[in-house]
């Protein structure tokens, strides 16, 4: 049995007409457990962003990010705490794992899997919004140029390198807005490059 594509909290929804009679009695209260917790999940979600905005206003700032929803905000404000902490916005990177480590010894300099460091949570994360970022149908930025670019020749291992390189490049850039309270433009290089 295949039902046709949808969207997650309206899959109950469509799937009921889909079930045949013998298989009703079985996956309908499946089907209602699903939409039970579809519903929660949305007042959850609601409830999320009214206690950005209430208590935690700063994470409107980050969530100028395409793909940088309310719980990626305000889990990255509680993580960082105070952001004067870092002298520089690319400390970040490095307090949540996302470097890469090294194996310097002698005349080899070897690049290894990044440190996973810090708040696992939160890497995760911005490790979602940065596929979100690279997938097609986010908007276009520079962030998502940048990686895609480093995709792209990066041999068999391109694409996850540029997701945890994007991700990275994502924490600097919400530490970046947070501290200065700029506004985010996705396309700051062509906009500079036009204007010139």
């Amino acid at each position: 049995m295949r039902i046709p594509a949808c969207s997650s909290p309206s899959f109950s929804e469509k799937a009921a007409p889909f079930i045949s009679e013998e298989l009703k009695p079985s996956l309908a209260p499946l089907l209602g457990t699903i939409e039970h917790l579809s519903q929660q999940i949305c007042s959850f979600d609601k409830e999320i962003s009214r206690l950005g905005r209430q208590q935690y206003p700063e994470t409107a700032q980050l969530r100028q990010i395409s793909g940088v929803g309310p719980v990626t905000a305000l889990e990255f404000v509680l993580t960082i705490g105070n952001p004067k902490r870092f002298v520089s916005s690319r400390d970040v990177g490095p307090y949540l794992g996302l470097t890469p480590r090294r194996d310097q010894s002698g005349n080899t300099d070897q690049q290894l899997k990044i440190s996973k460091a810090g708040n696992k949570h939160l890497r995760s994360l911005l490790v979602q919004c940065a596929q979100y970022l690279l997938g097609r149908f986010s908007p276009h930025s520079n962030l998502k140029r940048w990686g895609l670019k480093l995709a792209s020749r990066g041999g068999k291992n391109g694409k996850k390198r540029a997701i945890t390189a994007v991700a990275r490049k994502l924490a600097v850039l919400l530490h970046h807005l947070w501290v200065t309270g700029d506004v985010y433009e996705p396309l700051h290089n062509a906009t500079m490059s036009s204007c010139a």
